[in-house]
């Protein structure tokens, strides 16, 4: 029987990781920026803005943290993003969700300037990457598979290969994670089957990820896979993060996965927090070096 029960480190591959990016933004003297826009207050955005902000100047990139109220009108968001567009500093723009009811996604997410646009969110970029030419990867989906593929090397599987005819079976299917995680799976040879709301809501949720040799959980949903719904043996990706109050009225921020119930079962799951968060982090920002090479026609 292999082995069980392994906890995936998902921060000392950041940290490899951020080795390489800061080597990259000295090599272009630092010309290296990155925007977020984090229109209104939620909790769980705002977090990951602050974070963004940390790591940046940890690699000497640049960083504008842009915040508006949650009732900002779409001709001032628009005019934002052609402000940061026109921003020589910056060479990648982020646009935090959720984006308030009252925002036409759709809009805002066409007038991101394609070669700033790092998380793959203009259709043209959404594109790219669904026909397999991404520009840039969308980092959370990127920062999965990074830590897979450095985990699967680990135990002695090359990366090349380990994934060949492997059931991976995705819980959730948003354009920003599920479906860009759906692309990179295909592109790896894994069967790939995307499970979501209406999935669960016929009750045949547990039905598919008990088949998953690798399971990739991304629902919003705290502590929606427990141990009966995972096959014996199973590598998990936990990729939730969910804000949940706490009895003494703190936030704690939790994963899709109850990783106590899942972790005796499972050859590894990744944590929430010290999974695949830190590597997304990271991951962004190598997306905005990846853009400044872009700008200067080296990539």
């Amino acid at each position: 029987m292999e082995d069980r029960g392994r906890i995936i480190d998902g921060r000392a591959y950041a940290e490899e990781l951020m080795e390489e990016v800061k080597a990259g933004v000295r090599a272009l003297h630092g010309a290296v920026g990155i925007a977020t826009l984090l229109v209104g207050d939620d909790y769980a955005a705002s977090v990951y803005q602050r974070r963004i902000d940390r790591h940046a100047q940890e690699a000497g990139v640049f960083s504008r943290a842009e915040r508006l109220p949650g009732d900002t009108s779409l001709p001032r968001v628009l005019a934002l993003l052609d402000e940061l567009d026109r921003d020589a500093r910056v060479s990648g723009i982020l646009v935090l969700r959720p984006l308030p009811a009252h925002l036409p996604e759709s809009a805002v997410l066409r007038a991101l300037p394609r070669f700033k646009d790092v998380e793959a969110q203009h259709p043209e970029n959404a594109g790219l990457l669904a026909l397999g030419t991404p520009r840039f990867t969308p980092s959370t989906a990127a920062a999965a598979f990074h830590m897979l593929d450095r985990y699967m090397a680990s135990v002695g599987r090359d990366p090349a290969r380990a994934y060949d005819g492997l059931d991976l079976v995705l819980v959730g299917r948003s354009n920003n994670v599920g479906k860009p995680a759906a692309i990179l799976g295909l592109a790896r040879n894994a069967t790939v089957i995307s499970a979501h709301k209406h999935t669960a809501d016929a009750g045949r949720l547990a039905e598919h990820t008990r088949m998953a040799d690798l399971l990739i959980v991304a629902a919003g949903v705290p502590g929606l896979i427990t141990g009966g719904f995972v096959r014996e043996g199973a590598i998990v990706v936990d990729i939730g993060i969910n804000a949940v109050v706490q009895p003494d009225g703190s936030t704690k921020l939790v994963g899709d996965v109850d990783t106590a119930s899942v972790l005796p079962l499972v050859e590894a799951v990744s944590p929430v927090p010290g999974g695949v968060g830190p590597i997304t982090d990271v991951w962004l920002l190598r997306n905005a070096l990846v853009a400044a090479r872009l700008a200067r026609g080296e990539a």
